[in-house]
């Protein structure tokens, strides 16, 4: 029972802690994929329709059709979003909430972070980017905190110590790109949860810890995901086929009737983004991208962008300076190896099979298109939904060889640069950067250097520069001392035997 609820705590702690994080470093407020798909979210609510008419100048990130302005990005994130900004719509308009984004709009800490040449903090600006915080916390902070929560559960049941496991699934959270869009309004760290948190599903029912009626939910997720992020269909796929695996090899052979209400269970994202399609370009097929004003030329090229993998993009979203995964998060090469690691495993190997397929069609799927770059970004940008599957390599790795003491000086060396890294890019400039062959370098340090940090909740206070993050710092310092606290006390309570008190220390 103690054990249980120090499981629960380490729980609870890991997920404030990145939630904490991913809540403390605003939305990009000029970012066109954000934007976006924000637009559609605001058409439907202020205006009742699919057409962004009204809102597609503050994005490059739209199609054209019939005269009418559009959202070329899959519309998953943004039906999201509908409910939330239909809830907080009254409240942001009422007197209270305008009065505060008037003061906002008049700090001085965030006019130092515009755009010289900009139109000012203008309130309507400041509306729009309190409505893309409020989303983003929903669509993308919540789903990114939840998912290192159910990664630290399956270090936990595949055998890994819960200090390993928790120092894992902060890795992944905060030493990855995934701590960069856990606070974006992007949909990649949407698809990481719904993907991953299908598989999971899968997972226990194999261990018998779940019914098998927990496929539904699992059927609805990979759907959501597919109208998402369209490449998503890959990985997918892979947990698709593992979850008829698992209901197939059941000891109740009832289990298999599950299979018809899995794929059903699928439809209704399936139906909704077939109608949404037909109501805006006469087809079900997903076609914005066909009708897209900008990189026509890009998205004309091959199949959408798609041809072959090649070199410079398999280099460029692995190891070089510009783009590649492994510099900015090389700590993620241990979960390259625990990969292997865990598939030489014959009792688990249908789950490190999952995983290796999330992992390798990603890379080659991406290093297939023209537009691997993934604009303004902080490492391969389209590689983030399958970024919780390489993760899963770090438990197997720390299974093998976590009391070594050089695998734990591995890790920590890696992890410090990964954290460095990620989060100088995420921080560094009002933007993501763009197109620097050493974004580190070129960009993301000077702009540090120069004070000119990301907006964040520092900057409410009137906090500038580097010193704006203080308070995060002091806030992740703290919880992260609790979960150690937290882990330590559960290990004590693990390592004293039942019925046996532990001594008092004597007291002057």
């Amino acid at each position: 029972m103690i054990r249980r609820l120090n499981h629960r705590t380490t729980e609870l702690l890991l997920f404030f802690i990145l939630l904490v994080a991913y809540v403390y470093v605003l939305p990009r407020w000029a970012e066109w994929s954000q934007n976006s798909r924000l637009n559609l979210t605001l058409a439907i609510v202020d205006q009742g329709t699919l057409r962004i008419d009204d809102y597609y100048q503050n994005t490059g990130d739209y199609a054209k059709f019939e005269g009418h302005y559009y959202t070329d990005k899959a519309p998953g994130p943004s039906f999201l979003g509908v409910p939330v900004y239909a809830v907080v719509r009254p409240l942001l308009q009422s007197a209270p909430a305008q009065s505060l984004l008037e003061r906002i709009s008049s700090s001085s800490a965030f006019s130092d972070t515009l755009n010289e040449e900009g139109t000012g903090l203008q309130k309507d600006k400041i509306y729009h980017a309190a409505v893309l915080t409020i989303v983003t916390f929903f669509v993308s902070a919540l789903p990114t905190a939840a998912l290192a929560v159910l990664l630290f559960r399956f270090f936990t049941q595949i055998g890994v110590g819960a200090g390993w496991s928790a120092s894992a699934a902060l890795i992944y959270g905060l030493a990855t790109p995934a701590f960069t869009y856990g606070a974006a309004l992007f949909s990649h760290q949407l698809c990481a949860f719904l993907l991953f948190g299908a598989f999971y599903i899968g997972f226990q029912i194999r261990r018998g810890t779940l019914s098998p009626r927990w496929v539904l939910a699992a059927g609805f997720m990979l759907a959501y995901s597919l109208i998402s992020e369209y490449p998503t269909f890959l990985i997918a796929a892979g947990v698709f086929l593992y979850i008829v695996y698992v209901l197939f090899t059941q000891a109740d052979r009832r289990a298999r009737r599950w299979v018809i209400g899995f794929v059903l269970a699928g439809l209704p994202p399936g139906l909704l983004l077939m109608a949404y399609n037909y109501a805006i370009f006469r087809t079900p097929l997903p076609v914005g991208y066909q009708y897209s004003e900008l990189y026509t030329d890009l998205h004309s090229t091959g199949f959408l962008s798609l041809t072959s993998p090649h070199f410079d993009a398999l280099w460029g979203i692995s190891f070089s300076t510009y783009r590649g995964l492994f510099f900015v998060a090389p700590v993620l090469l241990l979960g390259v190896y625990g990969l292997w690691l865990g598939w030489r495993e014959r009792e688990r190997r249908a789950e490190w099979t999952v995983c290796i397929w999330a992992v390798v069609s990603f890379f080659l799927f991406n290093g297939s298109s023209v537009m691997w770059e993934g604009g303004f970004s902080v490492g391969p940008r389209y590689l983030v939904p399958m970024l919780p599957f390489l993760a899963a390599g770090l438990g197997a790795f720390a299974r093998r060889w976590g009391a070594a003491l050089l695998a734990r000086a591995l890790t920590a060396l890696l992890t410090v640069w990964s954290v460095f890294v990620v989060w100088a890019e995420t921080i560094g400039g009002q933007n993501y950067p763009g197109w620097n062959t050493n974004p580190l370098f070129e960009y993301s340090l000077p702009n540090l250097a120069a004070g000119d940090v990301a907006r964040n909740l520092g900057m409410v206070i009137g906090l500038r520069g580097l010193v704006s993050m203080l308070p995060l710092a002091a806030a992740l310092l703290i919880l992260i001392g609790l979960l150690a606290w937290n882990l330590r006390a559960a290990r004590q309570a693990a390592d004293t035997p039942a019925g046996e008190v532990e001594p008092q220390r004597r007291t002057a």
